[in-house]
């Protein structure tokens, strides 16, 4: 620097020391400027101290040359001293210099500056907390130490309180809090200071995250600043900070959450609840297993998820698709594995330090004591909380139409569903996208519809989306069901639209290897098979062309109605006079699941069979499969159908009323239902037979008996009649016994019994059987019945049932076994005639 150059008031001397290299020359030369200025005060000359502050500020902290910089702060320091205003611009711009050294004494200089300017540095708050946001991550460690000095200053705790009073200085508003409570509020600038916070947020310096954090939990605790309301602008820096590897700062994280919680739980109607969501959705999804701070993350996300569904209500139901994309994974975490209690701490019980705010420092503060008493809650826990109470918010309302809202919903009966790929962009950009800010998931036509209308389009395509996914857990598969079987009650006709689209996969479910997944599954199933709103698109569904050819099912369903039907089903399906157009489609395809999947029908075939006569109509049912069969092609899966069905219906408890109605022939419809059952059940004998026992057609029994004989007996077909026996020994036909005391008015019942005798080798059945008919008294009326006492005459047959023409239909589909065994059977001794060219 030029020293021969003109920098009056500064005497020669005074500039000298400030360009010394010597810390002691340049403090000794800032005495004297504090001295220099302080007459300029005492003589009201501004003249010459705006020079002074002018060529420090200008010659000194300005110059290139870092003794002359360091001789300008120290200088300036002295200035603001004597003065008592600040002087921040040039010591700033020194923060930023390559000398650590230089930004040392820049923080000493500020912090002299603040010290006196007080509160009068609340108009340059912003380019402070951006240059000690800077220095608090410096790698000097005086740099770092010095900016923390200046940063508690600012905020004025306790331990700067206590230093003023030890060295007598009176204590005025030096806080950024004390100073906006004292009269500066309107000089604070927090529309520019929310920006700079949002950016420096994401910073991964632990230190510089400290800073931060702290300061925002000194802002929230300000009457005079409302930081709530651009809490969506750093909440997702928020839950960053969280997962840092110090548990100091998790903890000072946890307790700025905790604040702006409980301020959302006073004023929710001033909450901004969907952009906040937006972000509570990205991080309640997916946590590495192998990181404990990223549970607690999704564990505080989910558990601000909870809260702000209960309070807001059925404000959230538009965003319900996003939350359920959040929600339902966390449902099929095991809470060994998920529980942030592993390696934080065991509990009060167990022996966890109580803090002084009445937690522990493993326990989020935002947890209250009676959470805490009652256990501390897994992120499943409160996945689950959340699903229940966002289930709870449809209700039937979702499903009225309102007007114009076919130009507003995305979704309507002439529109295409959205793709996949659509869905996957929108719903799930969470999962390849490492920005989480640019995320939204929720999307608003107006704010007057977020209070009413339910996303019902995007919870579909979520929960069909985790019905496809092989890798969605068992918890969350009956998750997404029950949400199903919920919509379908709640919102019928909005859901019938979607009807076509999810059908096909909760058929593919049935294959599930959970049976509790199965339960829900054929809940939904029956819910859509008897639904009144599935009339509504009957046209469309049932006639569609898979439909018709998975079975071989004719063209018109009315074709396959047996004669003898009455008039009960002219205007839907055959025999399903109570359910709608989906009923019988829901029966073809299970028809067909059963025949692709033999080992389906083999281990859950009964399960599920049963389970729908529970949930639908048992007669129903029957006669729909017995429709279907009859016209089915592949004979042996029909033979093996026919016989599950053959054992359910004599052995299942839930198909007792089915039984007593099939036992008296004499109503048009239990006539009806035996015929049609009949037709099918030829594919079998055996089971022909034991329908006939079933409802007490002893002479068509006995008929049916004596055309075996003509009949190839295999080893199967002799495993079915051992099969018949046994049953005839099971309480289902205690009747049946009790009416060989009867031998008069049933011979041939004995005849029929004798005949299956005969047809069984000398096996354990033959032993039990033959001992049940020694059991029959007076086996000498067996040799003539009086012509006068018809046969059987207690149970005279209906008129309207052509036995002749079943013996027919029997004899038909009979012939049509016998052929394809043959076929088979040529095919295996000439294997070399498969390909003839």
């Amino acid at each position: 620097m030029n020293t021969e150059k003109d920098f009056s008031p500064l005497t020669p001397s005074i500039v000298r020391a400030l360009n010394d290299k010597l810390y002691e020359k340049r403090k000794v030369a800032a005495l004297e400027i504090e001295k220099l200025v302080r007459e300029f005060v005492a003589q009201n000359n501004s003249t010459q101290i705006k020079h002074v502050i002018q060529t420090l500020a200008m010659e000194f902290a300005l110059s290139q040359h870092p003794h002359s910089r360091k001789g300008g702060l120290i200088g300036l320091a002295a200035c603001s001293i004597a003065l008592g205003k600040e002087l921040i611009e040039p010591v700033l711009t020194c923060f930023n210099d390559s000398d650590s050294r230089l930004r040392y004494y820049a923080c000493e200089a500020l912090y002299n500056i603040v010290k006196v300017a007080r509160g009068a540095v609340v108009p340059h708050f912003n380019v402070l907390f951006d240059g000690l946001s800077k220095l608090a991550a410096d790698p000097d460690p005086n740099v770092k130490s010095g900016s923390e000095l200046l940063d508690r200053l600012l905020k004025y705790p306790k331990s700067a309180q206590l230093e003023k009073q030890q060295l007598g200085i009176k204590a005025g508003a030096v806080c950024v809090s004390g100073a906006v409570t004292q009269g500066y509020r309107h000089k604070f600038d927090l529309v520019a200071f929310v920006p700079l916070l949002r950016e420096r947020i994401y910073s991964n310096n632990q230190y510089a995250r400290q800073f931060i954090i702290s300061w925002i939990l000194v802002l929230e605790s300000v009457p005079g600043i409302n930081l709530l309301d651009y809490l969506p602008e750093i909440l997702d820096g928020l839950f960053q900070i969280l997962g840092d590897g110090s548990k100091e700062i998790r903890k000072t994280c946890e307790v700025v959450l905790g604040e702006f919680l409980k301020e959302i739980k006073k004023t929710p109607s001033s909450v901004k609840f969907a952009e906040m969501a937006n972000i509570l959705v990205i991080h309640c999804q997916g946590s590495d297993e192998s990181k404990l701070t990223n549970d607690l993350i999704q564990l505080t996300a989910m558990s601000w998820m909870r809260e702000f569904i209960q309070l807001a209500g059925r404000v959230v139901l538009p965003y319900s698709s996003g939350i359920l994309t959040a929600v339902l994974p966390c449902l099929s975490f095991d809470d060994r594995k998920k529980s942030i209690l592993q390696g934080r701490g065991t509990g009060r019980q167990g022996g966890l330090v109580i803090g002084a705010d009445g937690l522990g420092g493993s326990v989020p503060y935002w947890l209250e004591l009676r959470d805490w008493e009652a256990g501390y809650p897994s992120t499943k826990e409160a996945a689950n909380a959340c699903n229940h109470s966002l289930m709870k918010l449809v209700t039937p309302e979702d499903d009225v139409e309102e007007a114009g809202e076919g130009s507003e919903l995305p979704q309507q009966d002439n529109t295409p569903p959205r793709t996949q790929d659509t869905l996957d962009n929108s719903l799930n950009a969470s999962q390849d996208s490492v920005g989480f800010s640019n995320i939204s998931f929720f999307t608003l036509a107006s704010p007057e519809r977020a209070q009413v209308t339910l996303d019902l389009d995007g919870i579909v395509q979520v929960l069909d989306r985790h019905l496809h996914d092989p890798a969605t857990g068992m918890m969350t598969r009956i998750t997404v069901l029950k949400w199903l079987y919920h919509l379908y009650i709640k919102t019928p006709r909005k859901m019938f639209r979607h009807t076509d689209s999810l059908f096909p996969m909760l058929l593919k479910t049935l294959s599930d290897e959970s049976d509790e997944v199965i339960l829900k599954d054929l809940e939904v199933l029956a819910e859509i098979a008897s639904s009144p709103a599935g009339h509504l698109d009957a046209p469309g569904s049932c006639d569609s062309s898979d439909s018709k050819s998975e079975l071989q099912v004719p063209g018109s369903t009315k074709s396959v109605q047996p004669s003898g039907f009455g008039s009960k089903g002219a205007d839907c399906s055959p025999s399903t006079p109570s359910m709608n157009s989906y009923f019988y489609k829901f029966m073809i395809n299970l028809l067909k699941r059963f025949s692709m999947e033999r080992k389906l029908l083999e281990m859950r075939g009964t399960f599920i069979i049963r389970q729908l006569c529970l949930l639908l109509n048992a007669e129903n049912i029957f006669h729909s499969m017995a429709d279907i069969l009859l016209k089915e092609e592949d004979l042996k899966f029909a033979s093996i159908m026919v016989q599950t069905l053959n054992t359910i219906l004599l052995t299942s408890a839930e198909l007792f009323q089915l039984r007593n109605q099939l036992k008296d022939l004499h109503t048009q419809e239990s006539c009806a239902l035996f015929c049609c059952l009949y037709r099918s059940w030829c594919h079998s004998p055996v089971a022909t037979v034991s329908l006939c026992f079933l409802t007490q057609n002893y002479k068509h029994a006995y008929d049916l008996i004596q055309k075996f004989g003509d009949l190839e007996v295999t080893v199967d077909f002799l495993m079915e009649v051992d099969k018949l026996v046994q049953l005839i020994e099971c309480p289902i036909f205690t009747y049946l016994r009790l009416q060989l005391l009867d031998v008069e008015n049933n011979p041939y019942l004995i005849k029929a019994l004798y005949g299956l005798l005969m047809l069984l080798p000398q096996s354990q059945a033959f032993m039990m059987l033959s001992h049940r008919l020694r059991c029959v008294p007076n086996p000498e009326l067996m040799r003539a019945v009086p012509q006068k006492k018809p046969a059987d005459s207690s149970k005279a047959a209906p008129v309207h049932i052509d036995y002749g023409e079943l013996l027919q239909h029997f004899d038909q589909v009979q012939n049509k076994h016998l052929a394809v065994r043959h076929q088979r059977a040529g095919r295996a001794e000439h294997p070399d005639r498969k390909l003839v060219l």
